[in-house]
């Protein structure tokens, strides 16, 4: 398998995507705060000193996927035509789950939005939270779906 990062002398570049088809691409990644029940409560009560907690992350999850390139040195600058959160209780964790969805139509796909969405969600929950509990931990950050582009569909196991 060739690294397309990579040019024929090994160094880094951004991949020329320029002749690439447009497509509509999608793709879907997820991640998990863990947490206790007691910190879990000042979510779902919605006491937590810093306010709404989820409101706030799912914002955060949005303006990361917005600025991937800016994160991510090798990604290309896209047009994205959707960013969607899911944040989640769930008390077997106990914790919250985060799930992202990103849509654009173009060369490249979308996967990197959706990751990153999906980590700084989790990065803002952990922020909101930890004057409650230092002990948290963000686990699960995968790729769960992609879609479109000369690969066509993935889907993890």
């Amino acid at each position: 398998m060739t690294l397309t990062h990579f040019d024929t002398e090994g160094r880094a570049h951004m991949v020329d995507v320029g002749d690439k088809a447009h497509t509509a691409r999608v793709a879907v990644a997820a991640g998990a705060v863990v947490m206790t029940e007691a910190t879990l409560a000042l979510v779902t009560q919605g006491t937590a000193k810093k306010g709404d907690v989820l409101g706030v992350a799912r914002l955060a999850g949005i303006m990361g996927a917005k600025r991937t390139a800016d994160l991510i040195p090798l990604c290309h600058p896209l047009a994205l035509t959707k960013v969607s959160l899911d944040l989640t209780p769930d008390d077997g964790l106990p914790g919250v789950r985060v799930v992202a969805t990103v849509k654009t139509s173009g060369q490249t796909g979308v996967e990197m939005e959706a990751l990153t969405a999906v980590t700084v969600a989790c990065l803002t929950i952990y922020d909101m939270l930890k004057a409650a509990e230092k002990g948290m931990r963000i686990e699960g950050i995968r790729l769960l779906h992609k879609e479109g582009g000369k690969s066509g569909t993935w889907e993890a196991e």
